[in-house]
């Protein structure tokens, strides 16, 4: 029973002496209450009732906050802030002049400060903009409150890793003005190119008739001057034959008249036409039906 004592006391000086560090992980020491150092990653030994030991994550927090603010065009917005930050480890050798000892001796509550400094560099940047202006330049935003609000938790020994713009939040009303304003718009594009498409599709038929129209104007025309050209080649032909001029004339009007009722009598047409008999007598006129001697009269 005697030695019970002992031993359970002996356990307690050991556990009390001994003790390990996690990764991504510092402990600070403190000596009769004050700053003795950094202990790393590992088992470590201490003075039991002499050295306490404070755990220091080092690890990338997380947060996310919301912050209400207004634009220059008078919009109350709400903006979903992220920010990840950690503990400055990287001059952790340099005992109390590193970020460690700054980040456990001289900040109480990181995230509320962290908090306070985002709001003020929010509200100096977002009345600055339009609500437009707000959207368009979501990042600038998130990039020049980083810059200012890094600056000043580097300070307390934290580093600011990023910090995002989420999300924009707005009034209900707001939201259903700007869907109506983009709805109207993409009505009147579509509309303005359903114009354009049935200007361009006009244009393009009414170029079409009239360059159709020329080249059939043309062709008439071309078609003429080969007739005359007939013509005139016929009657040369018909003087050189011996006979006068009169005499040729009224051979080709003859030839003419002859044709044109050859090619109405093999067209079959149940139609009546009035022609002279005798070019010399233009009173005297025959009724041809179909192509065939129907009655004489004058």
């Amino acid at each position: 029973m005697f030695m019970i004592v002992p031993i359970v006391v002996i356990v307690i000086l050991v556990l009390s002496t001994g003790y390990a560090v996690r990764q991504q992980h510092v402990a600070v020491i403190e000596r009769l209450g004050k700053f003795h150092g950094f202990a790393g990653p590992g088992f470590h030994v201490k003075f039991p009732f002499i050295d306490i030991t404070r755990d220091v994550s080092l690890m990338t927090e997380d947060e996310h906050m919301t912050f209400d603010a207004k634009t220059s065009d008078n919009v109350t917005i709400e903006l979903d802030v992220s920010i990840q930050y950690h503990v400055d480890y990287a001059d952790v050798e340099k005992g109390a002049d590193s970020g460690v000892y700054r980040s456990f001796y001289t900040l109480q509550d990181p995230v509320g400060q962290m908090q306070d400094y985002l709001a003020d560099a929010l509200r100096s940047q977002i009345p600055a903009r339009t609500l437009d202006e707000v959207f368009s330049e979501k990042d600038a935003i998130a990039h020049a409150i980083d810059e200012v609000v890094a600056a000043k938790m580097l300070d307390y020994g934290y580093v600011l890793v990023t910090t995002l713009i989420t999300r924009i939040k707005l009034p209900q009303e707001v939201q259903e003005s700007m869907n109506h304003i983009i709805a109207s718009k993409n009505n009147l594009e579509s509309a303005t190119n359903d114009a354009n498409a049935a200007k361009a599709k006009t244009v393009i038929a009414a170029q079409a008739k009239a360059e159709a129209m020329a080249a059939e104007g043309k062709g008439i025309a071309d078609q003429r001057v080969a007739i005359a050209r007939g013509i005139k080649d016929s009657i040369d032909t018909i003087r050189e034959s011996g006979v006068t001029e009169e005499e040729a004339n009224r051979l080709f009007e003859f030839t003419q008249w002859t044709d044109m009722m050859n090619n109405y009598a093999a067209s079959g047409k149940a139609a009546t036409v009035l022609l002279p008999e005798d070019f010399d007598q233009g009173g005297v006129f025959k009724s041809i039906v179909a192509g065939k001697k129907a009655s004489e009269g004058r």
